[in-house]
């Protein structure tokens, strides 16, 4: 498996703030890679910075070959990076449908569009069915999905998820998980931020530990469940 992403040595302020410290990371073609660590360690700071909404203000970030590091937003998703934010922030004055499209806005190709409309409809049937819905009138669970969903309609090659648990049902966390893995499995590359430790372990190939913006740990997922530093500090052990 080539190397999909790759961080090198970034580090990242918020005004006077070091929130990201020296961090490198990588994430393989074909993997399920997730950051865990206890709020305000700089998770969603690390993914913000990959999607462009932050710029680091050294280091290195590499897509596909290129170098990606400060460039804007909307160019980093035509490069194929797809970013489900925290919170959904999907627009709530809009129907199921029309937020879906926007996720396809930087494409031409109308076949493709449909296709990937039907392949989000299979995969979410609940939105088919609330497809003429004002987006705000969903329950948290649909508009997690709808999230979701709108940033497949960009067809990405690597999909940024933000804690998609956050504010579920346990039912429908288990519900949105093995949904992540599917889209793994349909061939998306995923790096996964998440408060869920549990969870997040359970589904990934590899890990990294995230503490006050630095990387403390980080290896084989299924190892660093087992690890009692990680069993102590994050899996309520």
């Amino acid at each position: 498996m080539g190397t999909m992403l790759k961080i090198d040595n970034i580090n990242v302020y918020y005004g006077a703030i070091h929130a990201i410290k020296g961090i490198s990371l990588e994430v393989r073609e074909g993997e399920i890679v997730t950051l865990i660590g206890a709020n305000g360690a700089g998770k969603s700071t690390t993914l913000r910075t990959i999607s462009g909404l932050l710029k680091p203000k050294t280091g290195k970030i590499t897509f596909l070959g290129g170098n990606i590091a400060g460039r804007p937003a909307h160019e980093i998703v035509r490069e194929g990076i797809s970013q489900v934010p925290e919170g959904r922030r999907i627009f709530a004055e809009m129907t199921v449908l029309e937020n879906l499209e926007l996720g396809a806005f930087i494409r031409k190709d109308a076949d493709g569009i449909r296709k990937d409309m039907e392949m989000v409809f299979r995969r979410f049937p609940r939105l088919e069915e609330r497809k003429d819905q004002q987006a705000g009138t969903l329950s948290g669970g649909e508009q997690q999905m709808l999230a979701m969903g709108r940033a497949l309609m960009s067809r990405p090659k690597l999909l940024l998820l933000d804690e998609p648990s956050m504010g579920l049902a346990p039912l429908l966390i288990r519900e949105i998980f093995s949904i992540i893995e599917d889209i793994n499995k349909t061939g998306t590359t995923i790096l996964l931020v998440e408060q869920n430790a549990n969870m997040a372990l359970s589904i990934a190939d590899r890990a990294y530990v995230l503490e006050t913006g630095r990387i403390t740990l980080s290896g084989d997922a299924g190892k660093l469940a087992a690890s009692e530093d990680v069993r102590k500090a994050y899996l309520g052990g």
